[in-house]
């Protein structure tokens, strides 16, 4: 697979993995249009891209917005080829002390409005019977880590959601991929949502030791061109969770099969 000429949106671009990932595809010849809620650091990312590049902002639980955005980057440069559902928050609080409306934001944030933005866009990857569909999910949406039970509902969702749209979209000529990062050195803890909703306000030793960001995106990116559909960027023991909670290739193989065996029309037919 090769990046040269085609357009990739980002989504949470404005710095983390997603800006990193806006700067490796751009390395490799990508046009990049940047989304996230911050048009100022937006254009930060920009400067330091040397491709042809297109600010978005707008916040992903805004579905105007969201379809308005959507609009503007199909028609921009013809079409949009890579998508990247990365906007998200994570958490750090006991379910027990944690309000239900912290919760309720975590996965409108990293679930919800990841598949209305995907479902915006979806029409248009159909019809042209190409595209690449990539989500950021986590290790913590493969294993139930403490302290992060909302997180890690959505971050499951998220990657469920992705397997069954790539089992559909298997003759369609959309590829659909999950990356499930351990700790990458982000502002992810520090921004992460406490019991009572605000701030968590600093970052930890985890997270501040984690991979770098543009090393991250590197073997995403080289993965994405692989056509790996299960992506799993960690280190230690983060890695060994996420490698035996790995979905197998022989499954995901298996639920394509009944899609290309007729699955899907014989449950319309039905009704």
């Amino acid at each position: 697979m090769s990046f040269e000429g085609k357009t990739a949106w980002i989504t949470g671009a404005s710095s983390g993995i997603g800006a990193a990932l806006a700067r490796e595809w751009a390395g490799r010849g990508a046009r990049i249009i940047l989304s996230g809620r911050d048009e100022e650091r937006l254009a930060e990312v920009a400067e330091s891209i040397e491709t042809a590049t297109l600010i978005l902002p707008f916040d992903v639980r805004d579905d105007e917005a969201m379809q308005a955005a959507t609009s503007k980057a199909i028609t921009w440069q013809g079409g949009v080829d890579i998508f990247v559902a990365n906007a998200g928050v994570s958490q750090r609080s006991a379910a027990i002390d944690t309000d239900i409306s912290v919760y309720r934001e975590i996965i409108d944030i990293d679930l919800t409005a990841q598949i209305a933005a995907t479902q915006a866009l979806l029409p248009h990857l159909v019809e042209r019977q190409n595209g690449t569909l990539l989500f950021v999910s986590s290790i913590a949406g493969k294993v139930g880590v403490p302290m992060r039970t909302a997180y890690c509902a959505a971050k499951f969702g998220l990657i469920g959601y992705a397997d069954a749209l790539r089992a559909e979209l298997s003759q369609q000529g959309v590829s659909v991929h999950v990356v499930c990062p351990g700790s990458v050195a982000t502002d992810v803890s520090r921004n992460a949502l406490t019991a009572d909703g605000s701030k968590r306000g600093r970052s930890d030793s985890v997270i501040d030791n984690g991979i770098a960001p543009d090393d991250a995106a590197k073997r995403i990116v080289d993965a994405v061109e692989a056509n790996q559909r299960e992506i799993i960027v960690a280190e230690g023991m983060e890695e060994a969770m996420g490698e035996m909670r790995r979905t197998p290739d022989q499954l995901l193989d298996q639920v394509a099969g009944m899609v290309a065996a007729g699955y899907m029309e014989k449950m319309k037919a039905e009704g």
